[in-house]
């Protein structure tokens, strides 16, 4: 992976251990013949594929609320 993408993708999710979920998930996705979100002149990873997606805005997550009951 790009040292360069990932800086700029920890801007944008700054919690590391979300953002390698982030990555792994559509890494699985891109692998499966999933087509890619952001286009390249050059060939990337499909590491550096979803990091260039989340920077460029064309991914998101979304944190599950657990509340515990009694």
């Amino acid at each position: 992976m790009r040292d360069d993408y990932i800086r700029e993708a920890r801007k944008i999710i700054e919690d590391p251990n979300i953002l390698i979920n982030v990555v792994s998930r559509r890494v699985k996705q891109l692998r499966r013949g999933n087509r890619p979100l952001v286009e390249s002149l050059e060939k990337l990873s499909a590491e550096d594929t979803a990091l260039r997606e989340i920077i460029e805005g064309k991914i998101s997550f979304e944190l599950a609320s657990t509340t515990a009951r009694s």
